[in-house]
């Protein structure tokens, strides 16, 4: 016979333990001492060199597989992002607007060095010449050649990512263990 329960009569739920108040004192304490672990140079240097790198990686894939892969911006926003975050140990939003920008340079750089690539293989110049002979209006009609509609979503998402993952992002249980003393990494 099997036993059947009513909707009046619903099984018992177990429930999280109710959370610690913080301080708002201790709280205060705590963000003062990330504030005092932040480097936004530090950041901004590991961030342009990863975007640098992203830039090159995009480069690359693209002349070697012959196709234009707009895609490859999002992995630049995401080696900025981590970059920033890791060197920098921001919490603070200026860490995320260095990653945004800094995503969005990496994106323009991949994508100019890509089209220099394809015309470094087209006309046999070697690549550093083909830059070295670059000045702004070279470098604005070919990034106005070479971009495309869906460019825009693929930059966007780069500079998203730069944004979110340069600075923490702290949350209640990290700032409650911070507080206690507990080790915590983040």
């Amino acid at each position: 016979m099997a036993v059947s329960r009513s909707s009046e009569d619903p099984m018992p739920q177990p429930s999280a333990p109710p959370e610690p108040e913080l301080e708002p004192a201790q709280v205060r304490l705590v963000m003062q001492q990330l504030r005092m672990e932040q480097n936004l140079p530090l950041g901004v240097l590991g961030g342009t060199s990863a975007a640098l790198l992203g830039a090159v990686l995009w480069a690359a894939a693209t002349v070697f597989s012959g196709w234009q892969i707009g895609w490859m911006a999002v992995g630049v926003g995401f080696l900025v992002g981590v970059s920033v975050k890791a060197l920098g140990k921001g919490i603070d939003k200026a860490f995320g607007v260095a990653g945004a920008v800094l995503s969005l340079m990496g994106c323009l750089m991949g994508n100019l060095f890509a089209v220099c690539g394809f015309l470094s293989r087209q006309h046999g110049v070697p690549f550093i010449e083909i830059l070295r002979s670059l000045d702004l209006s070279n470098i604005q009609e070919l990034m106005i050649a070479s971009f495309g509609p869906m460019d825009v979503v693929f930059y966007a998402i780069a500079v998203y990512e730069g944004y979110k993952l340069s600075f923490r992002q702290l949350t209640r249980e990290e700032l409650s263990q911070r507080i206690s003393g507990d080790p915590v990494m983040i």
